[in-house]
């Protein structure tokens, strides 16, 4: 039976998770500043100057292409999850492939600026599984260069990941 208790511990619970369902939904855009002011994306004339950073032009591309997979994989992944249809198992397993896909992003991201860090090389880390695609913006191809790098990768996991460097300039 339902008493007043359990039922107004219902609509609190109810209330409290359509909130934050809509909270973790809501575009970034709509977050408030540190002011209480909502950010205004229209006006371009109080937003801070921007960083210019020269990359070359493979290694933007390789980027684009593979942030565009990403988010594909993601919107996908989403849609599994707010399918109404869609069962207990395959929002579990959507969720966990939304989540690897994550941190695999993090982890190219932090690769990346690693190997920007140790050895100066402009590079575009790609994990996929146990298998690292390394493409680095260099014209000379270097044996050495490319078995530092493998190691410098190798050492931020703990199991034995397949690793290919490739040299584009």
């Amino acid at each position: 039976m339902i008493n007043k208790k359990n039922l107004w511990f219902l609509t609190l619970f109810s209330l409290i998770l359509v909130l934050s369902v809509y909270y973790i939904t809501m575009p970034s855009e709509l977050l408030l500043t540190s002011n209480g002011n909502y950010i205004d994306t229209n006006n371009k004339e109080e937003t801070e100057p921007t960083v210019v950073i020269e990359e070359s032009e493979l290694i933007t591309a390789l980027r684009v292409s593979s942030d565009e997979e990403l988010m594909q994989e993601l919107d996908a992944l989403k849609e599994v999850l707010t399918n109404t249809e869609s069962s207990v198992d395959e929002k579990n397993t959507a969720f966990e492939k939304m989540k690897i896909l994550n941190i695999n992003k993090g982890e190219e991201t932090k690769l990346e600026t690693k190997l920007l860090d140790e050895m100066q090389l402009k590079t575009f880390v790609k994990i996929d599984g146990d298998q690292i695609k390394v493409v680095v913006d260099s014209k000379e191809h270097d044996t050495t260069v490319a078995n530092n790098i493998m190691r410098s990768v190798q050492s931020n996991f703990d199991k034995k990941m397949y690793i290919t460097v490739q040299f584009k300039g």
